[in-house]
């Protein structure tokens, strides 16, 4: 991870823009995001909030080190990570990444790398309306 990437554990609400905002990618062809957000419904039941399993130090050293994974295998510009820890309810945001990359490809396949290892470290409980 370079000192210029972000790095942001919060357990107030992700404003998506703000994030991608801060990715520079002036040298770059292309930025490519990803925004997770608590679904309203799942298996046909109605979804309260959902909570990680990750506390903010592990959250943490988990982005770093897939921040750190991601330059090792592609050439990549500027990158943003912002995860949301607690109880997320229904509609709410808990993951913004922003990828930067010369080209198209590097891009999403860095984006798509850092999503799936997230989602690897991290396990998530949704809490429903039948319990």
């Amino acid at each position: 991870m370079r000192k210029d990437d972000l790095l942001d554990i919060t357990d107030k609400p992700i404003v998506p823009e703000e994030v991608i905002a801060k990715v520079g990618w002036d040298e770059c062809g292309a930025l490519v995001t990803f925004i997770g957000k608590v679904r309203s419904y799942s298996e046909g039941k109605r979804v309260l909030s959902l909570e990680h399993d990750a506390t903010r130090y592990g959250a943490e050293k988990i982005l770093r080190d897939t921040a750190a994974e991601m330059r090792k295998r592609w050439d990549l510009g500027d990158m943003a990570f912002c995860y949301r820890t607690g109880p997320v309810e229904a509609g709410g945001i808990t993951l913004v990444i922003a990828v930067a990359a010369p080209h198209r490809p590097e891009a999403f396949a860095a984006c798509q790398y850092a999503i799936d290892r997230f989602k690897q470290a991290v396990s998530a409980k949704e809490i429903r309306e039948d319990g």
